[in-house]
């Protein structure tokens, strides 16, 4: 079953994965391959702090244009695994996801599954998230690359020289975060409930029980009253 990209942005609160990937050009179908890797886990909205980064042997060349946007050369990668050595830290790693994540996805989707299928593994099944789209929802008419969403949103771009998968995938993190409303609401409850639970209860004084019996005197009054009462109903028989 293929992935499918979805269409209305909605808060995904299970599993999400944001990755992002480095390859040696820009289609897959022409024989250009994944260099690199990287996945960040969010749940509920909120990084837990695993990642997933590797880089892999193309077993191919560096075409000039790609070794310029992410300076990694064949030499350097001819030291890594191949993606079919990673593939089962990846797909353990992708397991269960709600959705995935990833800026321009259908670039990333489009690598991923043809690295996947060239292994023999199945396609990806979760539904993907393109912050490009979600960028452009949010923002008509407003650039959407992610170095505008990082300067709309104040994040310092000062490490990203180059591009590289997993400060990419950090920065993305945060921009869809940003795009879908800022931090969970829900984390404000917890942490309101949770300072609630360690407020100890002041201590209470005992009262001792108010009388509330008629006095003599109020009985007294109450009995003239009802002597002067003409054939009150419950005399009747």
């Amino acid at each position: 079953m293929a992935a499918a990209l979805a269409e209305e942005p909605r808060r995904h609160l299970g599993r999400v994965i944001v990755l992002d990937t480095e390859t040696t050009g820009l289609d897959p179908a022409a024989g250009h391959r994944i260099v690199e890797v990287a996945c960040i886990e969010l749940v509920n909205l909120v990084p837990t702090g695993r990642e997933l980064h590797f880089y892999c042997n193309p077993e191919r060349d560096m075409p000039e244009d790609a070794l310029a946007v992410h300076g990694l050369t064949a030499d350097f990668l001819g030291g890594h695994k191949t993606f079919a050595e990673e593939a089962a830290r990846l797909t353990e790693f992708l397991a269960l996801a709600e959705a995935l994540v990833a800026h321009n996805a259908p670039f990333d989707v489009a690598f991923l599954d043809a690295e996947l299928t060239r292994c023999g593994l199945p396609r990806l099944a979760c539904d993907i998230v393109d912050t490009v789209a979600l960028a452009r929802r949010k923002f008509p008419g407003a650039p959407a690359s992610l170095d505008a969403l990082c300067r709309r949103f104040g994040f310092d771009l000062s490490e990203r020289a180059r591009h590289g998968a997993l400060i990419d995938t950090r920065l993305l993190a945060r921009v869809y975060l940003e795009l879908m409303g800022g931090h969970q609401p829900d984390l404000a409850l917890a942490a309101v409930s949770a300072a609630a639970g360690t407020i100890a209860a002041a201590p209470r004084e005992a009262r001792p029980p108010r009388p509330h019996a008629a006095s003599e005197a109020e009985l007294a009054a109450h009995r003239a009253m009802l002597a002067e009462l003409k054939n009150p109903l419950w005399t009747e028989t």
